[in-house]
């Protein structure tokens, strides 16, 4: 790992017991703050897939601002994959199980059939929106040219989950 990831890396806050008991969430709002570790992480999450797409989508919420800047600085077009009701004319919808219940992401139709399509997500856990946005890429005509996120949390299934052969992490633990 180059030290600017290092560096990076060490920028992310573990807050205990937030958003519930047990729960040990990732705060990427220092990572985000600081110019360098910014550039560092999203040269990270896009190097992998160098010339083999044409939209970075980032999913809601996170993967948004990781995503934007993706696009940014690959000179490519960003696609935003929002949860159900959060998009004026979805042209589809994918639903999928959470542990407490279900819920949808959809996205707009508003690319090239046969587009190569890079996801981008802020962290991986156990996978299910990941999942959910790789089958509403395909069921939009678009070909998912990979997955890329920033932080894997290893032992939740994630990768399993989401089969994507062209998964990369940045960061694991």
């Amino acid at each position: 790992m180059s030290p600017e990831l290092a560096r990076a890396e060490a920028l992310i806050r573990e807050i205990a017991n937030y958003p519930s008991p047990g729960v040990l969430f990732r705060d990427i709002t220092p990572l985000l703050g600081d110019a360098a570790a910014l550039r560092a992480t999203v040269d990270a999450l896009i190097e992998p897939f160098s010339g083999a797409f044409d939209v970075v989508a980032g999913l809601e919420a996170r993967g948004f601002l990781l995503a934007s800047a993706a696009a940014y600085a690959s000179g490519t077009a960003l696609m935003p994959v929002r949860k159900a009701g959060k998009l004026p004319r979805p042209a589809a919808s994918v639903g999928y199980r959470l542990e407490y219940g279900t819920a949808e992401v959809e996205a707009h139709d508003d690319f090239a059939p046969g587009s190569r399509v890079l996801l981008i997500d802020d962290v991986l856990a156990t996978g299910g929106t990941l999942a959910a946005a790789h089958e509403l890429i395909e069921r939009l005509g678009y070909v998912a040219a990979g997955t890329s996120v920033l932080f894997e949390i290893d032992g939740l299934g994630g990768r399993e989950t989401v089969g994507d052969a062209a998964l990369h992490t940045v960061f694991r633990s």
